[in-house]
């Protein structure tokens, strides 16, 4: 057996309990930071509340909610800003909430956002514990919940529904719960058009599960006498669910993601591709990072703006690092394929490019090295860290929504 064979046996605790640790610290950084926020804000004589549900995306998800699709604005440019750009889960649940409580469409996103988080942070624990160990697992929550724009996290903003149901679509394929991958890969792909890294996850784990099946039944048959040969370390350890487990998780997962894209097509005539045509309309597309190559070659046209240049290299510089790390490391294919896309469609579409730290949030088994590396540290050393980054987190999230905020 392996050492990672070894590290990923499941505990006999209960998930949930192990989990408590690393809930309670991020519950303590996201309060920091909302604290921070209605400081900042108050300093400002602004409304941290209004920052945080009724700006830039959290105000079409709530008319999406309140009114349905159909909304538009027409810019001086041309260009055509539709709502049928922002995919249907979180609205639903805005509307769900707000016909079964007092809350208004905005309480409820704001609601929906804070239970997300704190079940993307289940979930992020739950794939961490169960790759490295319950202490790294710790580390990760952390980790992603320290991250610059982390007060995002607690917006009226989808990432935080998106990581929690990819999170515990990856656990599921994990663990070998692949009706359970599939069905939260289809919610995941009714959240936002990244949904489909959640399902080149599933189909890939689960092609390469029938796989290695087959060629465990090919060396029983020839070798019976002997045991069937361990899975490589990339693969959940779990054993095989039936065939068709596997291949109804398979069917569900794409669901979510091509029925939300093929119903725009319909509704706006564009057929399979009209889904295309609207995110056009907000300069939205996918150029294998081109424009974004420019617009870092751009910062280095003066001095000031070159130090800011030189920031991003090193950023995406060290996101592959990151993820090569966790390529050597031999990291489960699932999370390797789900975080290649995540980071893909970030950092090689042609959108605003001050949204690309929020969209980069989901891909949080990037934060997996580092969290392994964390873990092993003292417990001190760590806790120093990790405070150190929460507080200047928190200052950096109060700075940036009370200056340009989210796109």
């Amino acid at each position: 057996m392996t050492d990672l064979e070894t590290r990923v046996a499941p505990p006999h605790a209960p998930l949930l309990r192990r989990a408590a640790p690393a809930l309670l610290g991020y519950a303590a950084v996201r309060a920091l930071g909302l604290v921070v926020l209605a400081v900042w804000s108050a300093a400002r004589d602004k409304s941290a509340y209004t920052l945080l549900t009724a700006r830039w995306d959290s105000l079409w998800y709530t008319r999406v909610a309140e009114l349905g699709y159909g909304y538009e604005v027409r810019l001086p440019n041309g260009d055509v800003h539709s709502n049928l750009a922002f995919f249907p889960l979180l609205p639903w649940l805005e509307r769900l909430l707000h016909a079964v409580t007092p809350l208004s469409y905005a309480d409820a996103g704001f609601l929906v956002s804070l239970l997300a988080s704190l079940a993307a942070a289940a979930g992020i624990f739950a794939v961490a514990d169960r790759v490295y160990g319950p202490r790294a697992g710790v580390c990760a929550v952390l980790l992603w919940a320290v991250l610059p724009v982390g007060i995002v996290q607690s917006m009226a903003y989808s990432e935080s529904l998106f990581t929690a149901l990819a999170a515990w679509s990856l656990y599921a394929v994990l663990t070998g719960r692949w009706v359970s991958a599939g069905a939260l890969a289809a919610l995941a792909g009714l959240t936002r058009p990244v949904g489909m890294a959640v399902v080149a996850a599933v189909w890939t784990a689960g092609v390469i599960s029938f796989g290695r099946e087959r060629g465990t039944q090919r060396a029983l048959g020839a070798h019976p006498d002997e045991d069937a040969p361990a899975p490589a370390l990339g693969a959940p350890a779990a054993p095989y669910a039936p065939a068709w487990r596997r291949a109804l998780g398979m069917l569900l997962a794409p669901l979510g993601t091509a029925g939300y894209v093929l119903w725009v097509g319909h509704r706006t005539g564009g057929g399979p591709l009209g889904y295309l045509d609207v995110q056009a309309g907000w300069r939205n597309g996918f150029d294998g990072g081109y424009a974004f190559a420019r617009f870092v070659a751009d910062k280095f046209t003066s001095f000031p703006s070159a130090l800011a240049g030189l920031g991003l290299i090193l950023g995406v510089a060290l996101l592959i690092w990151l993820y090569v790390t966790g390529v050597r490391g031999r990291q489960p294919v699932a999370l390797l394929v789900y975080t290649g896309v995540v980071l893909a469609l970030a950092l090689c579409a042609s959108s605003y490019f001050g949204s690309k730290p929020r969209l980069l949030m989901p891909a949080f088994p990037v934060l997996l090295p580092l969290a392994g590396a964390l873990a092993r540290a003292r417990t001190t050393r760590s806790a120093l860290v990790v405070a150190g980054l929460a507080v200047a987190a928190a200052v950096y999230g109060a700075f940036w929504l009370n200056g340009s905020g989210p796109p």
